[in-house]
């Protein structure tokens, strides 16, 4: 066997002193050769993130390599649990080692340009003149297929949309043709779309550079399209490995198993009854819309729509679907519906109320009828504020006495699962999923008829979000509260959602119930969405295998 791009033999990394683990990563060992894409799949707190940072030598405070050894293309970079010096990483970082993160917007230096930013990498890599490394770095952007690459080159992160951003980064990792892609997460926070489109190109570029990829993902229908070689790994250790086919049409391990049946299927469940029908909405909106003026001199007059004539109603216990591109105004209209920002024109009803032209005075002691969940909890917590303060701080606002709060937050932990004992800690202590639990206490809190997850469920691995969409199922059930679900994973639309409404820049194209939309889309653009999406019981994988994932039991597909 020709020598592998990448070998790595009974890693070990510790964890700091004092926690519930004492290792991140526990005698990991594998090898990706040349052309081949390797995945490592595994909840939130696995180690597949802390194994990349170890790979590119950017290992965080307090976690220190004990053993192992990792080579690249037979260079030894961590020998014996001693790895490089800095100055020797910096000298491979770039030129042979690439890494491509999963937020684009923290990878890129947000005051200077993109193109200067991987200008700055060809000058500390080659001997390249300033001509000649601009040159590159264009013809490197039209690789990526970013349009108008000389605009671009001068553009900052802000002015570009996520996707551009990340094929920014791309750029940046590929340009030197390193000999390893480190992937960390690339498509978790991009539409169905656009994650298709960074699939491509990354696996483009691969075959034409000839690149081993390591690429980090919670996503099987990911896996399913890009791997040749599946890692799971599980607190630390690894559980399951072997070609993708294998892993993932017939896994050994339960932990494995799990994993797949965590992944909402394509395919709709049959249509709940219509409990709704006939009853009053308890959410609408009429021609709503949002057009954003520019505010400096150099963009003065200049109007931007945002959101335009949206129409929909929101029944009592219906869940309502939102999907669509990055830019779609999926979030726009979610803001509006709330009234978190000014909607430009038509009308919002909660209830029989009308609530588009209300000031906030007289909103106020409406609030509660509508609650919103973000998609990041960790910013929706005070981490100041112990749990128990957050969750009674919503039912006092709106009437009730200490006591009667108190007493509600603690059924509301009942509801979603967390011990009582957690009124008294703070929201660091708790996992993501967990913090997410208590983002969806804190609004149920004030008691609403319409709670809106805005891509409540995006940033969480498969387990957890399965969790999460049960735990909304079961509040629609039992509460009778209605849901506006936005997403751009239509797998989560197909199993939560009654009825689904597809956006695309800033206009509800199509809606309707969710099986007869997923079957009979009437419009191309939700049949690009459609296409786009991963799945397991669909997808034929690398070329290279000639095979399809077939034979997986129902409940994985």
């Amino acid at each position: 066997m020709s020598t592998p791009v990448l070998e790595v033999e009974h890693l070990q990394v510790a964890l700091p002193p004092g926690g519930d683990r004492g290792f991140a990563v526990e005698d990991v060992s594998f090898r990706v050769a040349a052309g081949q894409t390797l995945c490592i799949v595994g909840e939130s707190g696995s180690g597949k993130s802390v194994l990349a940072m170890t790979l590119m030598g950017f290992l965080g405070k307090g976690l220190a390599v004990r053993r192992g050894h990792v080579a690249l293309a037979g260079q030894d970079l961590v020998t014996h649990g001693v790895s490089l010096a800095e100055a020797a990483w910096r000298t491979l970082r770039g030129a042979r080692l690439g890494m491509v993160f999963q937020e684009p917007a923290t990878a890129l230096n947000p005051v200077v340009s993109c193109g200067a930013q991987v200008d700055e990498l060809l000058r500390a890599h080659t001997r390249w003149g300033r001509a000649e490394r601009r040159q590159k770095v264009l013809d490197m952007f039209a690789e990526v297929r970013l349009p108008d690459p000389e605009r671009l080159y001068r553009s900052y992160p802000h002015q570009l949309s996520g996707g551009q951003r990340q094929r920014v980064v791309i750029a940046m990792a590929m340009i030197l043709k390193p000999q390893l892609l480190i992937c960390d997460e690339p498509t978790t926070a991009l539409d169905v779309t656009t994650q298709a489109e960074i699939l491509l190109l990354i696996e483009r570029l691969q075959a034409e550079q000839g690149s081993a990829v390591l690429f980090i993902t919670h996503d099987m229908g990911v896996v399913a399209e890009i791997a040749d070689e599946v890692l799971v790994m599980h607190e630390g250790r690894v559980v399951e490995q072997g070609n993708a086919r294998t892993v993932l049409g017939r896994p050994a391990q339960a932990y494995t198993q799990m994993l797949l049946a965590s992944i909402p299927s394509m395919i709709p469940p049959p249509p709940r009854p219509r409990l709704e029908a006939g009853q009053a909405p308890v959410l609408s909106a009429f021609e709503l819309g949002k057009t954003y003026r520019g505010r400096g001199w150099w963009t003065a007059g200049a109007q931007k729509p945002a959101l335009a004539d949206a129409t929909l109603a929101v029944h009592p216990g219906e869940s309502v679907g939102v999907v669509g591109e990055s830019g779609s105004g999926k979030s726009t209209l979610a803001r509006c519906l709330i009234r978190l920002i000014e909607p430009t024109t038509g009308s919002i009803h909660w209830g029989a109320d009308s609530v588009a032209q209300l000031s906030e005075a007289r909103l106020r002691p409406l609030r509660a009828r509508v609650q919103i969940v973000f998609q990041d909890p960790n910013r929706s917590l005070n981490p100041r504020r112990t749990i128990g303060k957050s969750l009674v701080e919503g039912a006092m606002n709106f009437g009730m006495d200490e006591e009667s709060a108190h007493g509600l937050a603690l059924e509301l932990l009942d509801r979603v699962r967390l011990p009582r004992a957690a009124l008294s800690r703070y929201p660091h202590q708790f996992s993501g999923g967990q913090r997410q639990r208590l983002a969806i206490a804190r609004a149920l809190a004030c008691r609403p008829g319409v709670l809106i997850a805005d891509e409540a469920v995006s940033a969480l691995d498969v387990s957890i979000q399965a969790q999460i969409l049960d735990l909304l199922r079961e509040l629609r059930r039992e509460l009778g509260i209605a849901l506006v679900f936005i997403t751009h994973d239509l797998r989560v639309a197909a199993q939560l959602c009654d009825r689904v409404v597809v956006m695309q820049d800033g206009s509800i194209i199509e809606q309707g119930p969710t099986g007869a939309l997923f079957l009979n889309p009437q419009s191309d653009y939700t049949r690009s969405l459609l296409a786009a999406a991963p799945r397991l019981d669909a997808v034929t994988l690398r070329e290279d295998t000639h095979v399809a994932v077939s034979g997986l039991p129902e409940s994985l597909q």
